[in-house]
C-alpha cells in the first residue's frame, strides 16, 4: 500500500488524475446528500423536480470548475489543441452542440416547461423532463382518441426548436376551442333546439367563462390578435339529409374528451324528452330506380 501511494506522489500525472476523481466523488456525495435533505422538506412534486434539477446542475458547475482549477497548468495547452481541432469537432458534435443551444433557448425563451401540454416533431403529449440534450414527452394520442395518454414516452432532440414548429397548449392560454355537431330532422322547432344546446353548454362549461376572458384580455394586450369570443356559440348550417346545429366553445386543454361526453349525453337526454319538438336525423337514402327483377319457379 505505501509502495503504491509513493508512486501516486512522485508520479505527477497520476496524483493528479488521483486528486481529480477524489474531488468528483466528493462533490457528487455531497450532491446525493443534498438531494436526500431537499426530499425531506420539499412535498410538493413540481417543487421536487425543480429541486433535484437545480442540485444536479450545481453539482455539475462545481465538477467543471474543479476540474478547471486542477488543471488550470494545463488549460493552455488544451485551447491550443483545441483551437486546432474546432472544425473537426463542430462538424462530428454539430448535433449535441444543436441540442445544447436548444435546450439553453427553451429554458431562456420560456417556450415551454415541465407539465406543459406540447407538439415536438409532430409528438403530442405533456412535457416530463427537459434535459439537456433531450425533451422527454408523456406521449397522448397516436392509436388512442381524443389527448389521452398511450403510455409511450418519447425523447426528442432539443435540436428541434430550430427546425421544426412548437406547438404549446398551456403557456398563455390554457384553453381551446372544441366544436360539437348534432344532425336534427327537418321540421324541428329549431329555436327551441338552439337555445337547448346553448343553456346546455352554459350549464356544463359555463365555470370557463370568467377564466377564459381574463387570459383572453391578458393575450390581446401581450399580442396584436383580435379581441374573440370565449363564450359557446351555436350555428346551424343545411345538407342534404338534416339540419346541422355546430356548438363551439372554450375548454380546458385536458379536458376535452370529459368535456364533450357531459355535452353529448346532456343535449340528448333533453331532446329525448320533448321527441314533439326535435329529433335526432340519420342518413336517408332515396331509391330512384329500381333494376329489372325476373324470377322463375319452376315445379318439380
Amino acid at each position: 500500500m505505501n509502495d503504491v501511494w509513493e508512486f501516486i506522489m512522485t508520479n505527477e500525472i497520476v496524483y493528479t488524475l488521483t486528486i481529480a476523481v477524489i474531488g468528483v466523488l466528493v462533490i457528487l456525495f455531497i450532491t446525493n446528500i443534498m438531494k436526500k435533505s431537499l426530499s425531506r422538506y420539499v412535498k410538493d412534486d413540481n417543487n421536487w423536480y425543480k429541486a433535484r434539477k437545480a442540485a444536479n446542475i450545481l453539482g455539475f458547475v462545481l465538477i467543471t470548475v474543479y476540474l478547471a482549477i486542477i488543471y488550470s497548468d494545463m488549460l493552455g495547452g488544451i485551447t491550443v489543441v483545441l483551437s486546432v481541432a474546432s472544425a473537426g469537432i463542430a462538424f462530428s458534435l454539430r448535433e449535441v452542440i444543436a441540442s445544447i443551444a436548444g435546450w439553453l433557448t427553451i429554458l431562456v425563451g420560456g417556450m415551454f416547461g415541465t407539465g406543459h401540454r406540447v407538439q415536438l416533431g409532430g409528438v403530442t403529449g405533456d412535457v416530463i423532463d427537459i434535459g439537456v440534450l433531450r425533451t422527454t414527452i408523456m406521449e397522448t394520442g397516436d392509436w388512442v382518441n381524443a389527448d389521452l395518454y398511450n403510455g409511450r414516452i418519447v425523447k426528442i432532440a432539443n435540436s428541434f426548436v430550430f427546425t421544426e414548429p412548437v406547438y404549446n397548449y398551456s403557456t398563455d392560454f390554457p384553453f381551446l376551442w372544441d366544436e360539437i355537431t348534432l344532425p336534427i330532422k327537418f321540421g324541428s322547432d329549431y329555436t327551441y333546439v338552439r337555445e337547448l344546446i346553448r343553456s346546455t353548454a352554459f350549464e356544463e362549461i359555463g365555470m370557463y367563462s370568467g377564466q377564459t376572458e381574463a387570459y383572453w384580455d391578458s393575450m390581446v394586450r401581450k399580442y396584436i390578435i383580435e379581441d374573440a369570443k370565449t363564450e359557446p356559440m351555436v350555428t346551424l348550417a343545411v345538407n342534404d339529409n338534416w339540419v346541422e346545429f355546430t356548438l363551439r366553445y372554450v375548454v380546458d386543454y385536458k379536458s376535452r374528451r370529459l368535456t364533450k361526453d357531459k355535452l353529448f349525453t346532456s343535449i340528448l337526454e333533453k331532446i329525448e324528452r320533448h321527441p314533439e319538438k326535435a329529433g335526432l336525423a340519420s342518413a336517408t337514402f332515396e331509391l330512384v330506380n329500381a333494376p329489372p327483377v325476373d324470377v322463375n319457379v319452376k315445379n318439380k
